[in-house]
């Protein structure tokens, strides 16, 4: 097989069996939409979602010196998570630059699972690795080990509670216990990417046939759909959630996202990054930089990344994601914009799309909040 050829997820012929729209997605066959993305982005608002995420790269991190691995190579206090917990952080440069955005689950006293973006699973991986010498640690790439399925969405507690007999109920947001589902062993991780109430089970891929079709079938009565990641985009797009590449780049630091408080300057030793983050601090403090902001159109055009934000006829910002919402029914975009004009209900802002001046809401973000 050429190293040009896309990878395939152990339910790629699931996906082409249900006339899903495939699209080459960080080196991955991924499945973009089966239908209409409105209908499968507003399914996982109102009822509930299933989505293959076998692209995430998982690197298992264990050994007695983990926890202190982690906390050097990593920006957030990850010896303070507790076991069964799982931590949301970054892998920043020695300038601060962000490598990636992560969330790190601790399996056991000496065991992590760091599960990277797609894109930046070998970065990160390769990252990890460097970072590890003179630590009692093992960084191990285990992206073949796993496929990743998601059921996103207020009706997926329901769905999944008739295929587990794991406390869900017990199980709090940004935790995850090891169960089986259907039959099937699981990390059973309650965090997404949707704005949703949801789960994350991470599997064999041996498994994940198997694993889809209970969730298929389990989630009939309950309007479960297939969902691509399309919609995956515009739901995360609502809840105001940061994609690498997008409002994450190596160019920016944590606080030039706004994204400081993941940087734990108060944990035991140095981490990579700690002299560059703590000017950045500083920085941000006296000088602030662009914020990242919600704009929503008062037209129908829909903003792209890259598009530049003005007002007054000068440019004051960057467009880093847009798209029409599903849920508000109006395009919408995340910013980033000069602290002077990002206020909610500033006057004057506009999005240039493609020489004209439309006219756009600054608002806070998320542009979308469930009811809990």
């Amino acid at each position: 097989m050429s190293s040009t050829e896309p990878r395939r997820t152990a339910l790629d012929a699931v996906h082409r069996a249900l006339g899903a729209t495939m699209t080459d997605f960080a080196g991955w066959d991924m499945p973009l939409r089966y239908g209409s993305e409105r209908e499968e982005h507003l399914a996982v608002r109102t009822r509930a979602g299933l989505f293959d995420l076998s692209h995430m790269g998982e690197i298992a991190v264990t050994g007695p010196q983990a926890a202190a691995l982690l906390n050097f190579a990593l920006v957030g206090n990850i010896a303070s998570v507790g076991v069964g917990r799982a931590r949301y952080t970054m892998i920043c440069q020695a300038d601060g630059g962000i490598l990636d955005d992560l969330i790190v689950y601790r399996l056991a006293e000496t065991e992590y699972l760091v599960v990277a973006n797609a894109s930046n699973a070998q970065v990160v991986l390769d990252a990890l690795t460097e970072r590890a010498a003179g630590f009692d640690a093992e960084v191990r790439d285990d992206r073949d080990a796993y496929a990743l399925l998601a059921v996103q969405g207020p009706q997926s507690p329901g769905i999944l509670a008739a295929l587990t007999d794991a406390d869900l109920d017990g199980l709090k947001y940004y935790a995850g216990l090891p169960g089986t589902v259907a039959g099937v062993p699981a990390l059973i991780a309650r965090t997404g990417y949707t704005g949703e109430d949801g789960f994350e089970l991470f599997v064999k891929p041996e498994h994940a046939v198997e694993l889809w079709q209970a969730l298929t079938k389990a989630g009939e009565g309950a309007g479960l759909v297939p969902c691509g990641l399309s919609c995956r985009d515009t739901l995360r797009l609502e809840a105001g959630m940061p994609l690498y590449g997008h409002e994450l780049t190596a160019e920016l630091t944590p606080f030039d996202a706004g994204l400081g408080r993941v940087v734990k300057f108060d944990k035991e030793g140095d981490f990579v990054g700690r002299e560059a983050l703590t000017e950045a601090a500083a920085r941000a403090e006296s000088s602030p930089p662009r914020v990242l902001v919600g704009l929503v159109a008062e037209g129908r055009r829909v903003p792209r990344a890259g598009f530049p934000v003005v007002a007054d006829g000068a440019v004051i910002g960057e467009v880093t994601s847009g798209a029409p919402s599903p849920t508000l029914g109006k395009p919408i975009a995340m910013a980033y914009v000069d602290a002077a004009h990002a206020a909610p209900g500033t006057a004057g802002v506009g999005v240039d799309i493609r020489g004209s001046h439309e006219p756009y809401e600054v608002v806070a973000l998320p542009f979308y909040k469930r009811r809990k």
